[in-house]
């Protein structure tokens, strides 16, 4: 691939973190495709086959072997953007995708949809820095489109919401705007849901790899590794391989944009450090009360909190741990000079 970096999207930010680089006669990139100990970039003079550790979507400082379609990648440049999930079992951030501007929240229309799922990778793209969008897939095996895009609203408060068919092609024109040259959309959900499906109808060509649908409505997974492709219109997609679970890696002031119902209410609650227990004049209390504030979703936005704070305080004591390890190697350094 051989384009403009402004076509792949670079940025003025970006140009001021590649500054120093291009002093010691390194190339932009951008990762293309991430696989394990390795990477393809895009670059001005085309694609080139590299060592080293970045994401789909980084932006890299690389080092452009001479001779040869290869290079190694000497630094990862600040990303403005990167949705991240925790490793499972592990006190680890896993970035998934970055420098993305616009992230496609991709789920079904039928028995696939799960609202506390959606709430889920809501909260996980609030905190992204990127846009989320709700893309409800398979519309034609669907029986009431518009029931699940009203339910699919009624969660993501303020979300734009499209329903589409890669089969029909019905819906799919409401997604152009966010298609637009030089942007990034990462295509992110569970399993099966049809995002290669979609992917390869907005290229027009089968590019990914997919999967028939199962005898019960249900895909299957096929994409297996992160790959940013072009659009014909000069979009940049970025399709994921489907996730089995999210784990959250996330700061808990992104459930106020999730659930910005609940955060309103809590506002203006009489007490400023509420628990929403017995308090007197809670508002959040009363609209549970008066059916106003869904008891489901309540006790949703009450299980993504637990988890982020449980998630901060391993963070904070694996800090505390790291600190102390640090004061220890340098204690031994400091014994060793003094021999």
């Amino acid at each position: 691939m051989q384009d403009s970096l402004e076509a792949l999207g670079w940025s003025q930010f970006f140009a001021d973190a590649f500054a120093p680089y291009e002093l010691e006669g390194l190339i932009p990139a951008r990762v293309a495709v991430q696989e394990r100990g390795a990477v393809v970039l895009f670059t001005t003079a085309g694609t080139l086959h590299a060592s080293g550790h970045a994401v789909a979507g980084d932006w890299v400082a690389a080092e452009s072997l001479p001779g040869e379609e290869r290079a190694i990648v000497r630094a990862v440049l600040p990303r403005r953007s990167r949705f991240a999930r925790k490793e499972p079992w592990l006190t680890e951030e896993q970035v998934v995708a970055a420098n993305i501007d616009t992230v496609f929240l991709v789920t079904d229309c039928g028995r696939d949809f799960k609202p506390r799922r959606l709430e889920r990778y809501l909260t996980a793209a609030w905190d992204s820095g990127a846009d989320p969008v709700i893309v409800l897939t398979k519309s034609d095996l669907a029986g009431d489109v518009h029931e699940t895009v009203a339910e699919a609203e009624s969660i993501a408060l303020g979300v734009p919401v499209h329903a589409v068919s890669s089969v029909t092609g019905a819906g799919l024109g409401e997604l152009d705007p966010y298609l637009l040259p030089g942007r990034t959309v990462a295509l992110l959900g569970s399993s099966g849901v049809g995002k290669s499906t979609l992917v390869n109808r907005l290229l027009g060509e089968e590019l990914l790899a997919t999967a028939e649908i199962r005898a019960d409505g249900r895909g299957r997974h096929t994409t297996t590794h992160r790959e940013l492709v072009r659009l014909p219109g000069g979009a940049l997609l970025l399709d994921t391989p489907g996730m089995r679970e999210l784990q959250l890696w996330a700061d808990e002031s992104a459930l106020d944009e999730t659930f910005a119902d609940v955060s309103e209410l809590a506002r203006t609650c009489h007490f400023s450090d509420c628990a929403h227990g017995g308090e007197p004049g809670c508002a959040v209390r009363a609209a549970l009360g008066d059916g106003s504030l869904a008891q489901i979703r309540w006790e949703s936005y009450s299980k993504l909190q637990r988890e982020l704070r449980a998630l901060a305080l391993k963070q904070d004591a694996r800090l505390r741990s790291e600190a102390r390890k640090e004061r220890r190697r340098f204690a031994r350094s400091r014994r060793r000079t003094k021999w």
